[in-house]
């Protein structure tokens, strides 16, 4: 089954210095039917501008991976961390006991354009850590490359909850194939270009959430890129935003 989700169903907030478009409920944003699906529980592209930011704001007990696309995003902690993520570079954040972080665009010409992605640890009130790794066009294109997952596997980044997380370039024609097994569930987010999943044309900014497929086929069709989520069945969804 296949629950698509098209790019302006999404929510949408918006000011001088950003362009948000949360897929699930998020701040402004709020759609009980919308909380999530498993682990997933914050899904937002985000368009910087310019010099904007969050200034310093706290977090707990979320794993908050970033996942930039365009340009790039000066990231600072209470850990002590400081550094600039760019296209290519995924960053994980755990955020456990409580963080405090800021992040901004460091240009003062060009946008930066991120997904900002919140799961829901397995763990509480773990030790807060930082995980950066850059994932090049190489390693995804053609092919599903594993860029997060519980135990590190195939030199992926290491993230304190139950999912895995895949991104793939697709050119036109190309094809992937992904097995899931019937305790999980899939969610597909397209980021850039379009892509065939199972059938269906999905174009930037859809989604799709897939419950009892065995295989799921994707094809591109406009140099597409693709995050894939392998996530748990039956899994709560709704909390607080922290």
């Amino acid at each position: 089954m296949l629950s698509i989700r098209r790019s302006n169903e999404r929510g949408r907030f918006k000011n001088d210095w950003l362009d948000a478009r949360p897929r699930f409920s998020f701040a402004e944003y709020y759609d009980p039917e919308q909380m999530g699906v498993s682990v997933l529980r914050v899904l937002n592209e985000d368009v910087i501008g310019p010099g904007g930011g969050f200034p310093n704001h706290p977090h707990n007990n979320m794993e908050i991976i970033s996942y930039v696309l365009q340009g790039a995003l000066e990231h600072k902690d209470s850990m002590g961390n400081g550094s600039t993520i760019r296209a290519g570079d995924v960053q994980r954040l755990s955020a456990g006991t409580g963080i405090i972080h800021s992040e901004f665009n460091p240009s003062a010409t060009n946008k930066t354009r991120l997904l900002q992605i919140w799961l829901l640890p397995n763990r509480q009130n773990v030790e807060p850590s930082y995980e950066q790794k850059f994932f090049s066009a190489k390693e995804k294109q053609g092919r599903l490359a594993l860029l997060v997952s519980e135990d590190g596997r195939n030199e992926s980044i290491k993230a304190n909850v139950d999912a895995l997380i895949y991104g793939t370039l697709l050119g036109k024609e190309q094809v992937v194939i992904y097995t899931l097994s019937a305790d999980r569930v899939a969610y597909l987010q397209v980021a850039m270009g379009s892509v065939e999943v199972n059938g269906n044309v999905l174009n930037v900014g859809d989604s799709v959430t897939i419950y009892a497929e065995a295989m799921i086929e994707l094809i591109g069709s406009d140099n597409a890129e693709v995050l894939l989520f392998d996530l748990p069945l039956n899994k709560q969804t709704d909390r607080d935003n922290d």
